[in-house]
């Protein structure tokens, strides 16, 4: 059996998803449905079992989780404007922690989701402590657990993989509300008042040119999946496409994507903000300070490990998204709400 934790969360479900499409469905995922709506995210896959988060976590205290092939450990509190530090550090660092030494007891291999955020401000985003300095408890909590594989890489006794995931997007993050991707976002502007919306220049950066390292579902999908194939493999890797690219152009792709479903011609980004259907807001000031405006993976580590594939750029990546948004019938405007 295969255990993915944070699995009716996105990128759980997504993995769920991956692993069935190899034909495995020997699945046990843990999560918490007290927000029934994320029940969505698990209807057309198959999965062996469910268990709630805190079932699940006296299990791995009490050693009763049975045969265990591997665990994807997903599950966290991803809200990186979470203020409350004692919740974060025992959702994400401790739950972490102990279900790695379960996994290393049972000699059990163990990919988890760590977190760009550890880089804080960057401007250097390669997996060295040197370049680490998180800006809120959110980032916090997966450097200090970043630490602990770390301190004990020479002493594993089963292989243990942390992601550093950067900005992921794709199907299936529709319950993420606020912390939903600003492609989501976009869709959903664009949809319901004609328009998407960016922050305005700060940080030495003009109108809508922040940058990200926007990655597609499917490929960290595909990333966690190489190091189920490769599993003599250990340490923290980046999980980006090694490419920055600003938010202009997740905007410009989605309006252009709409705007030819619909019949319509492309236009520039400056045709878009011409005709108003890319507007921008003053940056919000309780994030001045706070705030990545400027990210991009270091992938020299994940292909030393034998991770060769290509990363979709926004262009391709937001288009097969909304492809997949309009094949599912979620961007009707019946259904917006929903989404």
């Amino acid at each position: 059996m295969i255990v993915v934790t944070g699995g009716a969360g996105f990128i759980g479900s997504n993995l769920v998803r991956g692993l069935n499409q190899r034909g495995c469905t020997d699945i046990l995922v843990v999560d918490d449905l007290t927000d029934g709506d994320k029940f969505v995210n698990l209807v057309d896959v198959q999965i062996a079992d469910y268990l709630h988060k805190d079932e699940f976590r006296r299990r791995v205290a009490a050693g009763e989780l049975g045969q265990i092939e591997a665990v994807f450990h997903e599950g966290a509190c991803s809200d990186t404007t979470e203020r409350d530090g004692h919740y974060m550090m025992d959702n994400n660092y401790r739950v972490t922690l102990e279900l790695f030494e379960y996994c290393q007891r049972a000699r059990i291999p163990l990919v988890y989701a760590s977190s760009a955020a550890v880089y804080g401000a960057g401007p250097v985003y390669a997996e060295d402590i040197r370049n680490e300095a998180p800006l809120n408890v959110y980032g916090y909590s997966k450097f200090l657990f970043d630490q602990v594989l770390r301190r004990r890489l020479d002493t594993l006794t089963a292989p243990v993989v942390g992601l550093r995931y950067f900005n992921v997007y794709g199907p299936r993050e529709q319950h993420k509300g606020r912390m939903a991707s600003v492609a989501l976002h976009n869709m959903k502007q664009f949809l319901q008042e004609g328009h998407v919306r960016l922050f305005g220049g700060w940080d030495g950066y003009e109108d809508g040119g922040q940058m990200r390292d926007f990655i597609y579902i499917d490929d960290v999908v595909d990333v966690n999946l190489h190091f189920l194939d490769h599993a003599g493999t250990s340490g923290v890797f980046n999980c980006g496409t090694g490419r920055a690219q600003p938010f202009n152009d997740i905007a410009s792709t989605v309006v252009n994507e709409m705007r030819a479903h619909r019949g319509e011609d492309r236009l520039s980004i400056e045709e878009l903000v011409q005709t108003q259907q890319v507007c921008y807001i003053p940056f919000p000031d309780d994030l001045k300070g706070r705030y990545q405006s400027h990210t991009e993976a270091d992938l020299t580590q994940l292909r030393a490990a034998g991770y060769d594939k290509p990363m979709r750029d926004v262009q391709t990546g937001v288009a097969e998204y909304l492809q997949v948004m309009l094949a599912e019938g979620k961007l009707a405007s019946r259904r917006l709400e929903e989404v």
